[in-house]
């Protein structure tokens, strides 16, 4: 007999298979942490600080950082664009805004993360290079030897795969998560989730983002202006809150 218990069991099982057989999964990510920094009265150009930004974190050389710009509209297809700064370090993409709104300004960091699902259609297309390689190796090798040659092909893509999840910070890593398809195996089935990756997420997560803001702070003090900062509720949707101002440091 079905209980009230074992009912959402039952819807989120459904929704798996759902989502594993068709791919209808939010690929834009959730928004985990979000805040904004605004001045009533203020101007600077967006490309600057987005230059200033960038410099600075190439002098920090944060290991497997990718930076670069991407559009988003302000409402619908046809609407303005606006353009953000784009910093992606595994599946975690920081996106920060430096726009006008009116006649005051504001700066904004959202912290995105993209979960790796397996979907169906990777299985498929996994076992579709397999089936092609192989109907290749049949002529040459002969069945026999060419069935022999995909299991040893499979094993060595394993080994491969394996051998560049151990290394903590490495290109080649980088660019399998990059790859359609095979990130996504990838990140399931061999990479692993070490104890140094969960730290220096960590560490990405709360230092990024504060330099971020410290840099905003920075130029709007220069012109002698104070931001107004909000911030969301990470896990609840509540609504913005107001931040109180950090104290102003010693003059030098």
């Amino acid at each position: 007999m079905e209980t009230p218990e074992n009912k959402p069991n039952k819807i989120e099982r459904l929704r798996f298979w759902f989502n594993f057989i068709f791919g209808f999964k939010n690929k834009t990510g959730d928004v985990l942490d979000h805040w904004v920094a605004f001045h009533p009265d203020f101007g600077y150009s967006p490309q600057d600080f987005y230059a200033a930004i960038e410099k600075e974190l190439a002098a920090r050389k944060i290991p497997g950082l990718e930076i670069s710009q991407e559009e988003f509209a302000e409402g619908g297809l046809l609407s303005e664009k606006r353009i953000y700064l784009r910093l992606m370090r595994e599946r975690l993409t920081l996106y920060t805004c430096a726009a006008p709104f009116g006649t005051g300004y504001f700066f904004s960091c959202r912290i995105v993360h993209v979960q790796a699902l397996l979907y169906l259609w990777h299985v498929i297309a996994a076992l579709a290079f397999f089936g092609v390689a192989g109907g290749l190796l049949v002529k040459p090798l002969g069945l026999t030897f060419a069935v022999i040659a995909m299991v040893a092909l499979m094993f060595a893509l394993a080994g491969v795969l394996r051998n560049a999840s151990a290394a903590p910070e490495c290109d080649f890593d980088a660019f399998l998560l990059k790859i359609p398809g095979v990130g996504t195996i990838y990140e399931v089935l061999f990479r692993s989730d070490t104890y140094y990756r969960q730290d220096t997420r960590f560490i990405y997560l709360q230092k990024v983002p504060e330099f971020i803001k410290e840099m905003a702070e920075e130029i709007t003090a220069e012109k002698g202006a104070r931001l107004e900062q909000y911030q969301s509720a990470s896990i609840f949707n509540e609504l913005y809150k107001r931040v109180p101002p950090r104290p102003a440091g010693p003059e030098k």
